[in-house]
């Protein structure tokens, strides 16, 4: 399930013959010139995003929702609905605060709002999928394996169809989290060459695998170097094997 960030990669992605598709906060961040943290993006941006790519494809699109842009779960119910209201077929909350005093929400707290997400999500009578992240590894959690897996256990409880804790690479961590929540489902992220292939992942019992910003990130990997090239040495070897015009404009002239 990769991670478009604006229509042309989206409909790219749909060619590829991808079953699904997922929006990342921070490769549609950098595209409008914002930083990927809790809050940085107005609600109502992220939205405008998330209804772009619902229709940019005919594919089920997860929607990377942050927070929920909620503290409390009233907000977090009122955010959910207006998220269901895009056509999305799925939507994830973290359990991530923004707050380096307190990065993650007490266990309570975010149980209290997944439970408003998944009541909103019952009442709107749409069959949309609810994804808990547990954001231990991002955090720098002191033990982030342990930690995450008690997390993702109660919010499996609360009504999370798909779990996720964002950040392990190594096999061993990955089995024990899977194994964890079975039989819920586990979406892996593959946020850079961790050595594994997607049948790696399966075999272990990974049931989806997203990749964040990755795609964006290789994008612009290639814009800083060629611009950089440019700006410092006024050369323009950042150009050498890059996509001819004629096959992007092919691909695009062909939906």
């Amino acid at each position: 399930m990769p991670n478009p960030w604006d229509i042309g990669t989206a409909r790219y992605l749909q060619k590829l013959n991808f079953p699904a598709l997922a929006t990342t906060s921070a490769g549609f961040g950098f595209s409008v010139g914002l930083a990927d943290t809790v809050g940085t993006i107005p609600r109502d941006l992220m939205l405008s995003h998330i209804a772009e790519m619902v229709a940019a494809t005919d594919l089920p699109v997860n929607a990377d929702f942050q927070d929920g842009y909620a503290t409390s779960a009233d907000g977090m119910a009122e955010s959910v609905k207006l998220c269901i209201a895009t056509g999305v077929a799925g939507l994830s909350i973290e359990d991530a605060t923004g707050d380096a005093d307190r990065p993650l929400y007490a266990m309570e707290e975010a149980l209290d709002r997944l439970r408003a997400a998944r009541s909103a999500i019952n009442s709107s009578g749409h069959d949309v999928l609810l994804t808990a992240r547990a954001e231990c590894f991002l955090v720098n959690h002191p033990d982030p394996l342990r930690e995450s897996i008690r997390r993702l256990q109660a919010y499996a409880e609360a009504g999370a169809d798909v779990l996720f804790a964002p950040g392990p690479r190594k096999p061993d961590d990955i089995r024990a989290i899977v194994q964890s929540v079975h039989p819920k489902p586990v979406n892996i992220l593959v946020g850079s060459n961790i050595g594994l292939r997607v049948t790696d992942l399966a075999a272990m019992g990974v049931r989806r695998i997203s990749i964040g910003s990755a795609l964006a990130r290789a994008a612009w990997t290639g814009v800083l170097r060629a611009a950089t090239q440019i700006a410092n040495e006024g050369s323009f070897a950042g150009f050498e094997n890059i996509t001819s015009f004629a096959e992007l404009n092919g691909i695009f002239a062909n939906p």
